[in-house]
């Protein structure tokens, strides 16, 4: 889960070293001016959605269903990519969003405008479609709710206040390369949305982010997530927690709930699936990349973790757009 082009160097706090490489990749962003009565429908997709609302305000659906008011300067992530709606007001018929009617303004952003909106009394929403540098079956991803709000963040975060701001300022102007710069604020504020969740918001979690916070566990946990190519041995761990063999798996294992040789399998195939879906790679190469003897053996431990064959979750050429486009 680190960026692979800075070297690992551990630090004192286990938690910030996994969280240093987080990021995510925008797939396809759209800025909108919405205006009397709408409703747009946001069915389940592999990527995260990202909503920011400016001018008006709006109401979300969210994933359970339940109805909460947006107003500007809201930023909403769902990280899951979990299936929820957006309108003006709850009640509205809901449509796709309207992809076909959008003007392509730079790479991957495009801009729809509802005929007769009054740019001074309209809703403006900049949505986007968001593609995790983590596996979906990372504990850190399990962990995460469906639904997540900045301003719900921001009493614990000063940097988002500014984030908004700046997308504001931006969602309002018709100047040259506005829509680009909204992009990469939507990266940031997501990034930063979920790393405040983490510092603050589940810093009490119980299971894997306790284990992470655990000074001797933490360490191993941010070493293995650093390096999952290596095959780390159990002598090796205990190295990096700087105890005997048998007081490392016993702590590791009453910690974390399983034994460090599981955990380990485990994220390199979650490595491996990201190689496999996201990277397109040969699965004969991942196995090679992993230390496996055949591709045959690594399927088996593939299968084992994933609870399905690495040729069946390749994923088809070509990315995916916004939610609810149509073809």
């Amino acid at each position: 889960m680190l960026d692979r082009s800075s070297k690992f160097e551990p630090s004192a706090d286990p938690l910030t070293d996994m969280l240093r490489g987080l990021r995510l990749d925008g797939v396809e962003y759209a800025r909108c001016r919405m205006a009397g009565d709408w409703s747009f429908h946001y069915p389940a997709q592999a990527h995260a959605h990202f909503h920011f609302v400016s001018g008006k305000g709006c109401w979300l659906q969210g994933p359970d269903g339940e109805w909460s008011r947006l107003t500007a300067g809201d930023a909403v992530l769902v990280p899951h990519g979990a299936a929820h709606g957006l309108a003006s007001a709850p009640g509205i018929e809901p449509r796709p969003f309207p992809r076909r009617d959008c003007r392509a303004i730079c790479d991957n952003v495009l801009d729809y405008e509802e005929p007769g909106a009054d740019p001074g009394h309209a809703t403006v929403l900049f949505c986007g479609s968001m593609r995790f540098n983590l596996d979906a079956l990372h504990p850190l991803m399990r962990m995460m709710p469906d639904l997540m709000r900045a301003q719900e963040l921001m009493v614990s975060e000063p940097a988002i206040p500014h984030l908004l701001d700046a997308m504001i300022a931006e969602c309002g102007l018709n100047r040259v390369g506005a829509s680009g710069i909204l992009a990469r604020l939507a990266d940031v504020m997501a990034a930063q949305i979920i790393r405040s969740w983490v510092e603050h918001g589940c810093g009490d979690a119980a299971g894997w982010i306790a284990a992470v916070r655990d000074p001797e566990v933490g360490r191993v946990l941010a070493a293995v997530h650093a390096e999952p190519e290596r095959d780390w041995t159990v002598q090796e761990l205990a190295g990096v927690m700087g105890v005997s063999r048998s007081g490392f798996a016993a702590k590791f294992a009453a910690i974390v709930g399983e034994t460090p040789s599981r955990y380990v399998t485990q994220v390199r195939m979650h490595q491996a699936r990201q190689w496999i879906t996201r990277d397109r790679m040969r699965i004969a190469e991942a196995a090679h990349r992993l230390g496996y003897d055949s591709e045959a053996s690594f399927s088996r431990a593939f299968k084992r973790v994933v609870g399905t064959a690495p040729g069946r979750i390749r994923a088809p050429a070509g990315g995916q757009g916004l939610p609810g486009a149509p073809a």
